[in-house]
């Protein structure tokens, strides 16, 4: 597998090898030791999939005081995934990094503990399955406002289809005081 660095350190573009044939495909979505060495050594405890319709935006969600780190894979479609640095101190703080996931290309985004993540559909719907290494809780979830202007995200959609609680995400300056701290590896 091949792992890309974005620019935030720690988030993390994974390539993992393919292996095709005239009857389709096989690949590993996930091996711990293969991981572990590229940089993503967690203990993952839920898995989660989500299907989405064309035009969905599921974000941008994070934990605080129990965060979670993602490690995303679109089985059918394609998202433009982002994740936003929302720790407090980080050198990236409030910067983002988007990725077009799809079945094409099988390209996994793992997104580390203390950024905020979302996703809009691009395709006539989306099927997505992600390994966390926290449980959710819903008490600590908070919503970051998907077009807030700080962050400068090109969703590629001015109307995207949102839930009520995504439609009302707050700014990073409202969410201040409520933020993760980052903490050095």
């Amino acid at each position: 597998m091949d792992i890309i660095k974005t620019a935030i350190p720690g988030a993390l573009i994974i390539e993992p090898k393919s292996f095709d044939d005239s009857r389709g495909f096989f690949m590993e979505i996930f091996r711990a030791d293969r991981y572990a060495a590229g940089g993503i050594a967690r203990t993952f405890v839920q898995d989660n999939f989500s299907r989405s319709v064309r035009g969905t935006l599921r974000g941008l969600h994070f934990q605080n005081p129990k965060p979670q780190g993602k490690l995303v894979t679109v089985l059918r479609g394609a998202v433009l995934d982002v994740a936003v640095d929302v720790r407090i101190g980080s050198p990236t703080f409030g910067r983002h990094v988007a990725v077009q996931l799809d079945d094409d290309t099988r390209r996994q985004f793992w997104i580390p503990r203390g950024l905020a993540h979302g996703f809009i559909v691009r395709t006539e719907f989306a099927d997505l399955f992600y390994k966390c290494d926290e449980v959710y809780s819903p008490a600590d979830e908070m919503v970051l406002r998907w077009d807030d202007p700080s962050l400068g995200i090109d969703w590629g959609c001015d109307a995207p289809v949102l839930s009520a609680r995504d439609g009302n995400g707050r700014s990073l300056a409202q969410l201040d005081g409520l933020l993760p701290r980052f903490e050095p590896a």
